[in-house]
Order: C-alpha cells, then structure tokens, then sequence
C-alpha cells in the first residue's frame, strides 16, 4: 500500500510537460510530485514505436525508484505508444495525454478542425481508435509540427525560427476555415502566444492540461491516494541535459537536478 504522502510522477521527453505539471500542482497544490525531463531524448515524435516504449520504460522505472504513487506520462507521443504497454506491466496508476479531439468536435462550428501534433502521435494507432470516434461529417486536418520541440527545447520560443515554423503549419489551416486548433504536444502551450498572433481569433485554441489535472486527482480519489494533508507540496525536477531553459519553466522553490543518462 502506497502512503498518500508520495510523490506524483511525472515524465516527458522534455521541458514540455510542465505544462501539464502547472495545471496539476494548480489543481492539488498539496501533492508532492517528481518530474523527469528526458531531454536528452527529445523528441519522442521522430521515433520508432519500440524506441518510444523502450524509453517510457526506462522513465517509469526511475520514477518508480523514487516511490511514485501514480505516473502521469505527460507525452503525447508516449501515450499514444506506450501507455498500453505501461499498464500492463506496471502496478501503478497511470494518466495519459491525448489530443483533444473530442472536445474540439464538439465545439467546431465550421466542422473543420486543426490537430498540430508530432508524426509519432499522428502515426499512432490510439490517435487514429480516438479520431474514429468524432462525428464523419468533422474534417480533421493533421499538420506535423517538425522542429518546433526542438526550438522549445533550445529556449527559442520567441525566435523568427519558430514564427517561420509555425506561419507554415497554421497558414494552410486558416486557409482551409478550420475553427478549432488542437495542440497535440505538451510543448505546444508555451507557443499559444505565438500561435495567436497568426491565427488572431479565426481559431479556438485547445490542450488537454486542465482535463489531465482533473482526471489525476480523480484517479488519486479512486485508488484512495490522494495527500490528505494541509502542507504544500515539494517537487523536484530532474534533466538529463542542460537545465537552463527548464529552470525558467519551473518555480522558483523547486529542486533542480542534472542526472546522467546511466543514472536512470
């Protein structure tokens, strides 16, 4: 039986999953968690099904180590890979990311929605269970965002790179009437200020950082898990890479840590 007190877990080829760290700290401000960015790895979306479980594996165990309570694969990529693997292996509870299509559908107007996502999420066959499922009459329109977790990963977010990068995928999206933009990679939400300065208010904008928040802690609920306690939560945060730009992801009272790539 796993103490309330222990941590979240929380891994992501990169710095791109604290975003869905932000909303779940945001949501249980009391739950410890301990993030791992594979940066070192980035990106997951350029590689092969078995290279993605593979490392998810390698994520899940060196959080495991450090006695995590549940894991939350904040990896578009590695969900939609892996996450079947994860729960079958591992007696832990896991939350995956996934595009959110569905509330898109739902919303669209012009029934025409933007899915901006790495190749691996876009190939993988839980993307293609889950977009089989929304209404036939929604045109779905995928746009691989080559480079941008790359340029993100490198502190170049507000580089004319990235405004290039992304002038190139949303453009054609504007063009086509499509209302609902779906951003398919945790990195993505860093990029919303740019993405808005293009697409203006033609587009509603969507991530899945809330949904993964509230479906953590109602998972934590269910497996009776949930930090009863009034004391605010400790995090750490470990990179196998330069820790630069994830220090200005994170806050300011929170333990940052360089481990080599054997170390876990």
């Amino acid at each position: 039986m796993k103490s309330t007190n222990f941590p979240i877990g929380i891994f992501d080829s990169g710095i791109g999953g604290t975003s869905i760290w932000k909303e779940i700290t945001a949501l249980l401000p009391n739950e410890n968690t301990i993030y791992l960015s594979d940066s070192k790895n980035a990106p997951y979306g350029e590689k092969t099904k078995q290279e993605i479980i593979n490392l998810s594996i390698k994520n899940t165990e060196f959080l495991l180590k450090q006695n995590c309570k549940l894991i939350v694969v904040a990896c578009n990529t590695a969900t939609t890979n892996a996450i079947q693997f994860l729960r079958e292996k591992y007696n832990v509870p896991f939350i995956g990311i996934e595009p959110a299509i569905k509330p898109a559908s739902l919303k669209t107007r012009t029934n025409k929605i933007g899915i901006l996502a790495t190749k691996g999420t876009l190939n993988s066959e839980l993307f293609e269970k889950t977009s089989s499922t929304i209404n036939k009459q929604i045109t779905v329109k995928e746009t691989i965002g080559t480079g941008l977790v790359e340029l993100i990963e490198d502190g170049k977010i507000d580089s004319n790179e990235m405004k290039n990068l992304l002038s190139l995928y949303l453009n054609p999206l504007i063009n086509e009437g499509v209302d609902c933009l779906v951003l398919g990679c945790t990195h993505y939400p860093y990029l919303i200020p740019q993405i808005r300065e293009i697409v203006g208010n033609k587009m509603e904008i969507i991530d899945s950082g809330q949904a993964v928040a509230k479906q953590t802690k109602v998972v934590l609920e269910k497996n009776q898990l949930l930090k009863t306690d009034a004391i605010k939560g400790k995090h750490q945060f470990y990179i196998n890479k330069n820790k630069d730009v994830l220090a200005m992801m994170i806050s300011e009272n929170s333990n940052l840590i360089n481990i080599d790539e054997k170390d876990f």
